[in-house]
């Protein structure tokens, strides 16, 4: 089984467009991650403006009081909704690395079982065992990324559940927050 050179130029042309693509798509993912912080920096640059100006314009304990619970519960809620958008941009570039890899993965086992193929063709007679050890081998490569894949995508969907959890938990405690400085700043 050898390799020729216009097999191993091949090779190295696709390993080469696959790297070009793997990088393509993590840029993409940076300049959407860019794109989301550079928002919320301005967003957030604009209502600290906002919120300054609100509280030089408090005159008692309670109007500070009320300032803060009515600052509070949106900040909460803007930390969840980027905590969202960062998971999903997450998501989105392990689902197209995980696309590509099992693009690369069933490329590379054709590959592999066409030279096995070619390789049992001009094997010497009683060399059987050995080709059944190659293809045994191939399968439970395939096996393995199989069960890889499955697994990383059930860590995909138990953090998906916690990030939903620990959202709901944060919103209920900010809101319970909410109505205690309420409460207090209305017994002033």
């Amino acid at each position: 089984m050898k390799l020729t050179p216009e097999q191993i130029a091949a090779a190295q042309k696709a390993n080469l467009e696959t790297l070009s693509g793997l990088t393509n798509q993590a840029l993409q993912s940076i300049e959407k991650l860019i794109e989301l912080n550079m928002h919320i920096a301005k967003q957030s640059l604009s209502e600290s403006m906002s919120s300054a100006k609100k509280a030089l314009e408090v005159k008692d304990i309670q109007q500070l009081l009320a300032h803060q619970a009515e600052a509070v519960q949106p900040m909460a809620e803007k930390i969840m909704a980027y905590s969202r958008h960062l998971y999903e941009l997450a998501h989105e570039t392990q689902a197209s690395f995980t696309k590509s890899a099992e693009k690369e993965f069933q490329a590379g086992q054709q590959k592999m079982n066409a030279l096995v193929e070619d390789w049992t063709k001009a094997a010497p007679a009683g060399s059987d065992a050995a080709v059944h050890a190659m293809k045994q081998a191939i399968t439970s490569a395939a096996s393995v990324f199989e069960t890889s894949q499955k697994a990383v995508k059930h860590a995909v969907e138990v953090a998906q559940t916690n990030l939903n959890h620990a959202t709901s938990a944060v919103e209920k405690n900010v809101q319970s927050g909410n109505q205690t400085v309420s409460k207090k700043s209305n017994k002033k």
